[in-house]
């Protein structure tokens, strides 16, 4: 088994934070020379260049950007764990890392999110949005703390990863102005024929929408349909048609997007996850936001 030199590791990653080897040598206090012969034994063990030479100095490569994001957490997590020991607070921020699809409404992300910010423990989040078959990857390879989701794994991606229902609330419809007011008079059946901006095809909150719709007897009008929520938000702010939210924070964005109420529709629910790589959930800030009192129904899980 192959083991890594963290020496090597500690002065490649000092030369990458202070840009050079120069800098990095008076920071460390060791000449030039034994930093140069470090970084090449680092190098040859991880089979790749992690700088190269460039007119203004050294640069890293792509291998040596993947190799300090690495020496990063090692050497935050080494930084705590001394702190820990010695029995002294930490001297950094607790790290977290979520994924958040793109279908999920960025304020219902926020609302989600935002306990952590009042832990006792400072926080740094690092939120990356993406398709949820990739950050499930993420997930499965611990590169991510958790996932936050409208709809659960699916059982088809084949990875060890675990559902917790966070909650689930009702949909309302909003629009521009205008628009509101005119499909407001006589909802739901207003919105026959009416034009809609919906969430993709494959998403559960459509196919919970066209159930509703079906119920309804009524037929809007396709207008466009959009993977990403917030993209949706900014057409339905041109007047271009009426889209759907969350019910539980539709009113924050009625204040932030200028958009209004046409109606709700109750019986449309809307569901939320955390997925994460372990059943037990320890990390603190995952903890805050799964034990979130956003939904009335409280925390649920399966």
């Amino acid at each position: 088994m192959e083991f890594l030199n963290y020496h090597h590791l500690r002065y490649f990653w000092v030369a990458a934070k202070e840009g050079g080897l120069t800098r990095a040598a008076e920071k460390l206090h060791v000449s030039q020379p034994s930093i140069c012969t470090q970084i090449q034994a680092l190098e040859r063990a991880l089979g790749g260049k992690l700088f190269r030479r460039t007119a203004r100095g050294l640069t890293l490569t792509e291998a040596g950007q993947k190799a300090f994001s690495f020496a990063e957490e090692i050497f935050s997590l080494g930084g705590e764990l001394m702190s820990t020991m010695k029995q002294h607070p930490a001297p950094h921020p607790l790290r977290v890392n979520i994924g958040l699809t793109d279908s999920l409404p960025k304020l219902m992300s926020f609302e989600i999110i935002k306990p952590i910010f009042h832990l006792p423990q400072a926080v740094q989040a690092c939120c990356t949005e993406g398709k949820v078959i990739d950050l499930l990857a993420q997930l499965a390879a611990y590169r991510l703390d958790i996932v936050l989701s409208d709809e659960p794994a699916p059982a088809s991606s084949n990875l060890k990863v675990f559902n917790h229902l966070l909650g689930e609330c009702g949909v309302s419809f909003c629009a521009e102005p205008k628009l509101a007011a005119r499909l407001r008079r006589n909802f739901p059946a207003s919105l026959d024929g009416a034009p809609v901006l919906l969430p993709g095809a494959g998403s559960v909150l459509r196919r919970s929408l066209e159930r509703w719709f079906q119920e309804q007897k009524i037929h809007p009008r396709l207008v466009a349909e959009f993977d990403d929520a917030a993209l949706m938000k900014v057409a339905a702010a041109s007047g271009i048609g009426f889209f759907p939210l969350p019910g539980l924070v539709v009113q924050e964005a009625v204040e932030r997007y200028g958009v209004r109420i046409i109606g709700h529709a109750a019986q449309c629910r809307e569901q939320f996850y955390a997925i994460s790589p372990e059943r037990r959930l320890t990390h603190p800030a995952v903890h805050a936001m799964t034990r979130s009192t956003l939904f009335a129904r409280g925390t649920k899980r399966r």
